[in-house]
C-alpha cells in the first residue's frame, strides 16, 4: 500500500510571504511525523531540509444544505518547512511571476 505524506502545498497570501523568507507550508497527513515530513520534501523537490514545524487544524463546524444542519469539516495536518538559504521550491513562486 502506498502512503501518501504530502498532500499538496498549501498556498495563501500569509504562506506566500512566508516563501520569501524561506519557510514552505504544506498540507501533511495526520499520522506524518517531522521526520517523515523532512524526507518526503528534500526527496520530491531536492532541497535540504533544516527545520519543521507541524500543527493540526480542527476542522470547522459549518451549516449545509435547505435546513442548515450543521456538519464537521474535517482535522487537517499543517506543515512549515525551512530549506537551506538560497533554495527554492517552484510551487511557491507564482506571485513572482506574475509581478514580472
Amino acid at each position: 500500500m502506498i502512503t501518501q505524506i504530502l498532500i499538496r502545498p498549501y498556498i495563501t497570501e500569509k504562506t506566500m510571504q512566508l516563501a520569501q523568507t524561506g519557510w514552505f507550508s504544506f498540507v501533511v497527513a495526520l499520522y506524518a511525523n517531522k521526520a517523515e515530513i523532512a524526507k518526503e520534501v528534500a526527496n520530491m523537490y531536492k532541497v535540504t531540509v533544516t527545520n519543521v514545524r507541524t500543527s493540526v487544524v480542527t476542522g470547522k463546524m459549518k451549516r449545509t444544505g435547505k435546513r442548515q444542519q450543521p456538519t464537521q469539516k474535517p482535522t487537517w495536518k499543517k506543515a512549515m518547512v525551512q530549506l537551506k538559504a538560497g533554495q527554492t521550491i517552484d510551487a511557491f513562486q507564482i506571485g513572482e511571476q506574475e509581478k514580472k
